[in-house]
């Protein structure tokens, strides 16, 4: 593996650099050749790294200026020049690391990002793109709340960078992409999302394009990539959290309800434990700012430190499988 060097906002997220630290520790174990270069107050991240003596892999960079989850994106851009994430997002940009892990403000952080590293040419907006478990396995699903409003270019350039994001962490040598969509004729649907199928239709030698989607198929894993607008993703994603939760209570009360479910729990326990781990939300932790010129990782901001150092693992795979110059290349195409 090649030497890859990693920004961390060690002052992003809800729990501060107990959390953060904690995660690059468990991350330092399994990416042993990775350096990490922390951006926070140098006295709450010392205090953190008291306990892991053992980690020796980093730079401590200090600022005592840290963007809250209050802060407005276009405040946090103007005025917080010397936050831990900005420092980050700029080394990103100087090149003196390969890509930035945040669990911040995800509006400071995709407005920050935008500004000092730009987006590649050919790309007019990036995109949130997260993995999801399916059925099958998982799916790469964008965009996720970055983009509201979206022109049928700018779909298809989701299209292209989901492509590329799913080759690169997945592994998978030729993703089935689909356009998500109210039903899966070719009659139905907005003009937008009509005019995108069309132009992926044509998109063959470049995409493995498989059609329309509907939301149920998202998690049956009919797709690799789900392409749709921020509006929509983002509905889709937080359903998917609510009814995952649902599921949970209910297993959960129906287990209460009498003496002969409780057994039944305790017998079913192992299985239950392995649902639990499949669908776990913190193994698919990390969430990817696609189309900038640079890697930047957006974690979840209430995530523990397991779920830190997953977001972690997705910036060493685009890093190590060259995202930037792949999706440049395929852009040029």
């Amino acid at each position: 593996m090649k030497k890859i060097i990693l920004a961390i906002d060690v002052m992003g997220g809800d729990h501060g650099p107990e959390t953060t630290i904690e995660g690059v520790v468990i991350a330092s174990k399994v990416y042993p050749k990775v350096a990490f270069k922390l951006f926070g107050n140098k006295k709450k991240t010392l205090y953190c790294l008291e306990k892991y003596k053992n980690f020796t892999n980093y730079e401590l960079v200090h600022t005592n200026e840290s963007i809250s989850s209050n802060d407005e994106p276009v405040h946090a851009l103007r005025k917080l020049k010397k936050s831990s994430m900005r420092l980050g997002i700029n080394s990103v940009n100087f090149g003196d690391c390969d890509g930035l892990v945040s669990a911040g403000n995800t509006g400071a952080l995709m407005a920050i990002s935008k500004f000092v590293l730009k987006t590649i040419r050919g790309i007019d907006r990036p995109a949130i793109a997260a993995l999801l478990p399916t059925m099958k396995g998982q799916s790469v699903v964008l965009d996720l709340g970055a983009n509201v409003e979206c022109t049928d270019d700018n779909l298809v350039q989701f299209a292209l960078m989901g492509d590329m994001f799913s080759k690169s962490v997945l592994g998978l040598r030729k993703p089935k992409l689909g356009l998500l969509n109210v039903g899966s004729e070719h009659i139905k649907g907005n003009p937008t999302v009509k005019k995108t199928f069309d132009k992926l239709k044509k998109m063959k030698s470049l995409i493995n394009f498989h059609g329309f989607i509907e939301g149920d198929d998202i998690n049956k894993g009919v797709v690799d990539v789900v392409v749709t607008d921020g509006f929509s993703g983002n509905i889709a994603l937080k359903t998917a959290e609510g009814v995952a939760e649902l599921i949970f209570t209910f297993l959960k009360n129906a287990y209460k309800s009498s003496i002969i479910s409780k057994l039944g729990y305790i017998l079913s326990k192992p299985a239950i434990n392995r649902f639990k781990t499949r669908i776990d939300p913190r193994k698919y932790n990390g969430a990817v700012l696609l189309g900038l010129n640079g890697i930047v990782v957006k974690s979840h901001g209430g995530t523990d430190a397991f779920g830190f150092s997953n977001a972690i693992g997705v910036a060493v795979s685009l890093i190590e499988n060259s995202y930037i110059d792949e999706i440049k290349k395929k852009m040029e195409s």
